[in-house]
């Protein structure tokens, strides 16, 4: 089968379309032009340069497509007024699925986020829990998610899918974590008892394939996460562990560090510097994200396999091989 991917350059979108390729499907990626796309042409993957937001532009790269996996986004950067986010996170979702339609795909598979969900008040939350975006990326992810769901109202084949928080070799979001728990550095914000369910990013992949291929997957929205939802003491504590440190033991009250993070955005985002610190970060230490993969483990037929303590020790050796954290040599056995 020829699918399209977009977001193919970056961490997540990268894995499912070498994937694809690997399966033996017939793959294309749009990506912007210059960026670097080494590892898809050495998986075989066909390069189609263009914009997102640029509607012909993807109804050329879907021209003979038959299925598409919508991952790419913008994500948060203070280097970007909201409007851009808009442009991408929602109009560059219109874009797709008018491809999908012009083209008579058989199905878009289109990635939300756990995100539009905001702080769960009463974890675990399912796909029926109420959204309450937090910031405008949540905010422009929810109105790519809402268009996709019209589209499936009007009877286009869609599958959605709101992954957690995607992590596992090759992820960089995580690699400031691991360096400050690696140096002894990292200060623990509040209790530390709020979970965060993560996603390993092999198992995602495999849920995002069963989005694209299982009948029952039309026009259905699923969550997918991992088997576990560890809290940050127990999350912070297996990444030390695993890089043969000491778990962090400095801890924090939340609401001066709360405060200094307004005052840091109030004067770094106009100046469209990224602060050094802003209230979503207190947030990650402050909002529950625990959720209920039920639904497509039943539909689907689900099954996340990496459990946050492998997932973890895999993560940290990966950095440890690239160089990003001091070598340990602990980490040979947590392999």
């Amino acid at each position: 089968m020829r699918c399209l991917v977009t977001g193919a350059t970056g961490f997540a979108g990268g894995h499912l379309a070498r994937e694809l390729a690997r399966q033996g499907h017939d793959v294309v990626a749009l990506v912007r032009p210059g960026s670097a796309t080494k590892p898809l042409l050495d998986a075989g993957i066909e390069i189609f340069e263009g914009q997102l937001t640029r509607k012909d532009d993807v109804a050329a790269a879907a021209a003979g497509v038959e299925r598409i996996y919508h991952l790419a986004a913008v994500f948060r950067t203070a280097g970007h007024p909201d409007s851009h986010y808009r442009d991408v996170n929602l109009g560059g979702t219109l874009n797709v699925l008018e491809a999908g339609r012009r083209h008579g795909c058989e199905r878009v598979v289109h990635c939300s986020t756990i995100g539009v969900h905001g702080h769960i008040e009463d974890p675990p939350a399912d796909e029926t829990y109420r959204t309450k975006p937090d910031d405008i990326y949540q905010q422009t992810k929810l109105e790519g998610e809402l268009a996709a769901r019209e589209a499936i109202e009007r009877g286009q084949p869609v599958s959605i899918f709101r992954p957690g928080s995607i992590y596992g070799e090759g992820d960089l979001r995580f690699l400031k974590l691991f360096k400050a728990i690696r140096k002894g550095r990292f200060m623990m914000i509040g209790s530390g008892s709020v979970r965060l369910h993560l996603v390993h990013v092999d198992d995602l992949v495999q849920g995002i394939m069963l989005c694209g291929s299982k009948p029952e997957a039309l026009g259905q929205i699923f969550i997918l996460a991992g088997p576990d939802a560890p809290t940050l003491n127990e999350l912070t504590a297996e990444a030390a562990a695993a890089m043969g440190v000491a778990p962090p033991r400095i801890r924090i009250p939340v609401a001066p560090v709360y405060a200094a993070g307004w005052l840091c955005e109030m004067v770094c985002v106009p100046l469209r510097v990224n602060p050094p610190l802003y209230r979503r970060r207190v947030g990650f230490f402050t909002h529950h994200r625990e959720f209920d993969i039920g639904k497509a483990r039943r539909v689907l037929g689900y099954d996340p396999s990496v459990s946050f303590t492998e997932g973890i020790r895999r993560t940290a050796l990966w950095y440890s091989e690239q160089g990003l954290i001091e070598p340990v040599t602990t980490l040979a056995g947590a392999a």
